[in-house]
């Protein structure tokens, strides 16, 4: 006999007639539920339940179908946003570009000027073009990437984190507009002493439809007017990009380390009696330790005679500093000693991995490693305590009797007894030198060469 068609689906499923009509009416309740949610479905950006109206939705693109109004217009904010610091980071190149080819290179073609004077006049201005090409090559990739990867919106490019990646800009900005004043004066005066120059100058500005009718002086602004800009297009990039965005954080310390370095630009051109100065900033107590930390790695850079960009910061800050009369100290206690306050910085010198200024960011081997001592700023300036301690010939120890220090001891001449005021952050400093001393220590590597040292020094700890 042939079987009816319920009685086949209750006798392959098992389902009843009564059971079957209840998850019928659940699925049509679940389903209702899904259309009720998706109609105020929460935006993937905020989080809250505002999109706009259907007839909107199907207006915007796919890729904003699950987007509220306001983070729909911050993305196009971020966008523009993103875009205005690749097009004028362009622009800015264009004009450095002009300022070499259109005047440097015309003018010592043509014997105007000396070798002298125009490094005089132009200053660092290749290095500022090579950090430049370098930085736009960046910024282009990221742009194109995105776009590759349909990131319509420029969500996945991280201007804080590249930023930050070329923080080397900011050192030679400083050193050019620190020249700036006596370049400006000295290109006055050779105008007026050589007619030829004035010709040249004046025949460009005015034949030249590549300087836009601008003259060498208003180019020369260029990088001062650029390096003032950074913390506006930075703040534009923040505004319109959510904290839980994974850029949010170097964005923010992009524009401190930009802010903090303008800010030393001015102290220094007061120290030199310039009159101008770079557009000001606030001064919160952050910006101003910024400003001494800039001034410190700067001492102990021209200290140490490193280059900057294979130069590595591991630690620096406030550390007390005593000189043990003998080795006894420990088992009279670090209450005997007289500490006196100090600036500590740990300087690691590593290998360039590539002339790439990119690539040499990537940690490579150590070449050496010193611990600047500094004395508190005093008249206005930083004075060294000694010179740096070369910590290939250093060997660092602690006592379980005095774990709030540590004992620096420089072979067969001085030795240090270390602490800072937070009990974790001493024992932090002790492992970072302690780390770098083992690494460089060649001395160590003779057969007996550790166990000799440690017990001809009196005061040596094991």
């Amino acid at each position: 006999t042939r079987m009816r068609s319920t009685e086949v689906a209750r006798a392959d499923s098992g389902i009843g007639q009564t059971p079957a009509r209840k998850w019928r009416n659940r699925a049509a309740e679940t389903l209702s539920s899904l259309q009720a949610w998706e109609a105020h479905r929460p935006c993937t950006d905020c989080g809250e339940r505002d999109l706009p109206v259907e007839t909107d939705v199907q207006n915007c693109n796919q890729r904003r179908a699950d987007l509220c109004e306001k983070c729909c217009k911050r993305r196009t904010e971020r966008k523009e946003s993103v875009l205005e610091f690749v097009n004028t980071e362009a622009s800015y190149g264009e004009d450095l570009r002009i300022i070499k080819e259109e005047f440097y290179l015309p003018m010592q073609a043509a014997g105007l000027l000396s070798q002298e004077q125009l490094l005089g006049v132009f200053s660092n201005i290749q290095e500022l073009i090579d950090l430049n090409e370098n930085f736009l090559e960046i910024l282009q990739e990221e742009i194109d990437r995105a776009f590759d990867q349909s990131d319509e919106d420029l969500m996945t490019v991280c201007i804080g984190e590249i930023f930050l990646e070329f923080v080397n800009m900011l050192p030679a900005f400083q050193t050019y507009c620190l020249q700036q004043s006596s370049s400006v004066n000295m290109l006055n005066t050779l105008e007026k002493e050589k007619e030829l120059l004035r010709i040249f100058l004046n025949v460009s500005q005015n034949d030249n439809t590549a300087l836009r009718r601008m003259n060498l002086r208003s180019f020369l602004m260029a990088p001062l007017q650029r390096v003032t800009k950074y913390p506006l297009l930075l703040s534009r990039i923040i505004k319109a990009t959510t904290e839980y965005h994974p850029d949010h954080g170097s964005l923010r310390e992009a524009k401190s380390r930009i802010e903090s370095h303008l800010e030393h630009i001015n102290m220094k051109t007061k120290q030199e009696g310039n009159t101008w100065t770079l557009r000001s900033f606030r001064q919160d107590s952050k910006k101003k330790r910024e400003v001494i930390n800039i001034e410190m790695r700067e001492t102990a850079l021209k200290t140490v005679g490193w280059l900057r960009e294979e130069t590595r910061f591991v630690m620096e800050g406030p550390l007390q500093l005593a000189q043990p009369p003998d080795g006894q100290w420990v088992k009279k206690g670090s209450k005997t000693l007289k500490f006196q306050n100090m600036q500590v910085l740990l300087l690691v010198n590593m290998k360039r991995v590539s002339e790439s200024s990119l690539e040499s960011a990537e940690p490579g081997p150590v070449k050496d490693a010193v611990l600047v001592l500094i004395r508190d700023k005093n008249n206005g300036k930083f004075h060294l305590l000694r010179e740096p301690l070369r910590l290939s010939n250093c060997v660092v120890s602690t006592d379980p009797d005095c774990d709030d220090t540590f004992e620096l001891i420089e072979i067969r001449r001085e030795a240090f007894v270390f602490r800072d005021s937070d009990r974790a952050r001493t024992h932090h400093w002790f492992r970072q030198i302690r780390r770098y001393s083992r690494e460089l220590g060649s001395w160590k590597k003779r057969r007996n060469a550790l166990p000799n040292i440690m017990i001809s020094t009196p005061h040596t700890r094991p």
